[in-house]
């Protein structure tokens, strides 16, 4: 069972001790400061598909359906250059709901997106330089991990998610015991435009919060069983991923899986954000946060498999959820290696966590956004670009995948 931290994650165990042992009013308002301090876009929302949507059943799309043809953005001036996949064939069986990505040598990383639609106000830093990586072959889930999936690893293990545990007194002597109580972060639209400086406007912490209760106590998963499961910290990922005789994907193999063999470019199905006017990633549209107009089909979270698969047959690699990757993050892990500090083959990251932002919280890489990821405040639905998360937060925007290593 992890241990746990408070909602307030990314809090100092000093700064969380004297949160917890004020009145409960401030507790709510400086866990959701403190707990939410990562980038702008890690913000999460997971109500229900529209009901139009959800009484139609958007029906999943083939590999060739509703597909822009990708053309490979080399260029060596940019730091991309062509991907050279592995020629090998994937050996049999395949393993259920998984899919064959071959491995290779590929350019790593995202150019400064400003400037290009959808590209957003963020130069994306910590992407850069781009730079070659290979990695080995793997197998890959074709979808997120799903809340029927997750359930019944639960329902074999009695496993208890990091959400549902209480913070125990001794980790915050002197706090009222009122106030140490289970739960998470959920996103609550404001009801009328706000400025995007404060996100405590948008954000409310949910006593009763966790993967089976997404919007608190009254909320169930009932009916959304095919949706990716959410309020998952990384120890819950890992936890999930050894019951299955998986692991968590490292960062490079995330992204080589994403661009699909193809080579720089922006998003994984192409450089158009909407290739002939079709939604192909569940992101957000409408005024940010106060207003989804839902015009891809979902005011949230989405069932997997509703928008096309990469050319590996995989769904959803950028938007709907975050996905949890095995490396520790560092903003100067691609310097790094470019440098030779850190391998470049089959590469597993740094040794060691580093924030700037937030200095001696543990942070594990992310990847691919969410269903909240917009222009406006977050652009991390393009392929190349990096998220982050400390290792005992969840939220109802962050999901994982797992890979299978060939045997």
């Amino acid at each position: 069972m992890p241990k746990i931290s408070p909602p307030s994650a990314d809090t100092p165990p000093a700064f969380a001790s004297s949160l917890l042992a004020s009145t409960p009013a401030l507790i709510v308002l400086a866990i959701i400061a403190a707990g939410l301090l990562w980038w702008g876009c890690q913000i999460a929302l997971m109500p229900a598909a529209s009901p139009a949507v959800q009484a139609s059943g958007r029906p999943a799309l083939p590999v060739s359906s509703a597909r822009q043809q990708p053309t490979s953005s080399t260029n060596p001036e940019s730091g991309f250059l062509p991907t050279n996949p592995a020629s090998s064939p994937p050996p049999s069986p395949t393993p259920e709901g998984m899919v064959w990505v071959p491995g290779g040598e590929f350019s790593i990383g995202c150019s400064d997106p400003r400037g290009i639609p959808h590209g957003g106000t963020n130069p994306m830093a910590d992407a850069r330089p781009i730079h070659r990586v290979t990695v080995k072959s793997f197998w890959m889930d074709a979808t997120e991990v799903t809340n029927r999936q997750f359930e019944a690893f639960v329902t074999a293990t009695h496993y208890v998610t990091v959400a549902e545990i209480p913070p125990r007194p001794e980790d915050f002597p002197g706090a009222p015991a009122e106030n140490l109580v289970a739960g998470s972060i959920v996103f609550t639209p404001p009801d009328r435009p706000v400025g995007l400086g404060d996100h405590l406007q948008w954000w409310r912490y949910v006593p009763g919060a966790n993967w089976r209760h997404p919007f608190g106590p009254a909320s169930s998963i009932q009916g959304h069983e095919d949706e990716p499961v959410v309020h998952i910290a990384f120890p819950d990922a890992q936890a999930y991923a050894d019951w299955a005789g998986k692991r968590l994907p490292t960062e490079a193999e995330w992204e080589f899986a994403a661009r699909g063999g193809q080579a720089g470019l922006v998003y994984p199905w192409g450089n158009q954000f909407r290739p002939e006017g079709r939604w192909m990633a569940n992101t957000w549209q409408g005024r940010f946060p106060s207003e989804n107009t839902a015009a891809d089909g979902f005011t949230g979270i989405a069932p997997v498999r509703q928008f096309p698969p990469n050319d590996y047959g995989l769904y959803d690699m950028s938007g709907n959820v975050w996905e949890w990757c095995a490396d520790w993050y560092r903003p100067d892990t691609y310097q790094r290696q470019q440098l030779g500090e850190l391998p470049t083959e089959n590469p597993t990251g740094p040794d060691t966590s580093f924030d700037p932002q937030e200095p001696g919280i543990p942070k594990r890489v992310q990847r691919g956004g969410s269903f909240l990821c917009t222009d406006q405040y977050c652009s991390r639905y393009i392929v190349g670009t990096r998220g982050k998360g400390d290792v005992t937060s969840g939220c109802n925007h962050i999901g994982f995948r797992c890979v299978q290593d060939v045997h």
